[in-house]
């Protein structure tokens, strides 16, 4: 993927290479500064000879280009924009990796990068030679896509992290009922955001959220003031006690428990008749509630209640 006039670049290798330390330069701009270049973007990364290796390691998963460059060279600062912009294009599916020859030059030794710029990959640890010295735009592009098809046919198809996340979609504004329970739960005023739930359902009994709010509240309010473990010692000690068995049945909905709970109130509709049995269904209707009928453990504790009932 070198310039056609070139001879092929050696392997990595240190032997030869000229030691650009020797050069006596000015200090170089940060990136971001009047004379360095541009800051760092997403898939963009300023290396040193500290963190080359991490970039090294990182090749394993995606591939790395690597753009060695100087201050004082506007070519080098031109190669090295018109990398990061391709970077960008790409989204993740490279890394740049731009390292100060003059501040790095072990790193230029190793890379025996005789003037800059000088653009190396790295795919799975190893370098492949790209280019050197001025590149039009166009033509780096046919270079990229061919290491990209080369780190395809090696299985090194990673993304890069730490990209942009992308932006969240705005919730969406709350009925006025709606936002008045959910503020009155916010401050623990329970029988405000019941007031607020059952007025909704007065302006519109079909109102889902507002049922589903509804039974919510009721769980919490039920469960407020619960002393746990004395509840389960009464649900243990007396299996026939109804409110013992519906209080441990919340409190297991409230803790995570959910399958446990619909378990015990089925075997409850099966062992019970009449107002005991309707209550217990109307206990078990109203926790669906809370989880919402598309639950996986709703659907299956509604299959398991109708064949207790029927």
């Amino acid at each position: 993927m070198s310039q056609p006039s070139q001879q092929p670049r050696p392997p990595l290798d240190a032997r030869g290479a000229v030691d650009l330390s020797t050069l006596v330069r000015p200090a170089t701009p940060p990136p971001g500064s009047p004379g360095g270049l541009e800051a760092a973007a997403a898939y963009v990364r300023d290396v040193d000879q500290t963190t080359f290796a991490d970039v090294v390691q990182s090749s394993t998963q995606h591939p790395v280009v690597v753009v060695l460059w100087a201050p004082w060279s506007e070519v080098s600062q031109q190669v090295a924009a018109d990398l990061a912009a391709l970077a960008e294009e790409d989204a993740g599916r490279w890394l740049l990796a731009r390292i100060d020859a003059e501040g790095n030059p072990q790193v230029a030794a190793a890379f025996q990068a005789q003037s800059v710029p000088t653009v190396i990959a790295l795919l799975a640890g190893q370098p492949v030679p790209l280019f050197q010295g001025a590149y039009p735009r166009d033509q780096v592009r046919a270079v990229l896509d061919q290491l990209l098809a080369a780190a395809e046919a090696n299985g090194v198809t990673g993304r890069v992290s730490g990209g942009p996340a992308p932006t969240p979609e705005p919730e969406p504004a709350l009925p006025p009922l709606h936002q008045a329970a959910y503020d009155a739960i916010e401050r623990d005023d329970l029988p405000a955001a019941r007031a607020a739930y059952e007025q909704a359902l007065r302006e519109n009994p079909r109102d889902a959220m507002a049922r589903a709010g509804l039974a919510q509240v009721g769980l919490m309010e039920r469960t407020a003031q619960a002393d746990t473990r004395a509840v389960r010692e009464a649900a243990a000690a007396h299996p026939d006690d109804l409110d013992a068995q519906l209080a441990v049945a919340d409190l297991d909905v409230f803790g995570g428990a959910v399958e446990d709970a619909f378990a015990r109130l089925v075997e409850l509709v099966r062992r019970t008749t009449g107002e005991d049995r309707e209550r217990v269904r109307l206990r078990l209707v109203d926790l669906f509630e809370v989880l919402g009928a598309a639950d996986p453990r709703v659907v299956a504790a509604r299959r398991a209640l109708a064949a207790a009932l029927y």
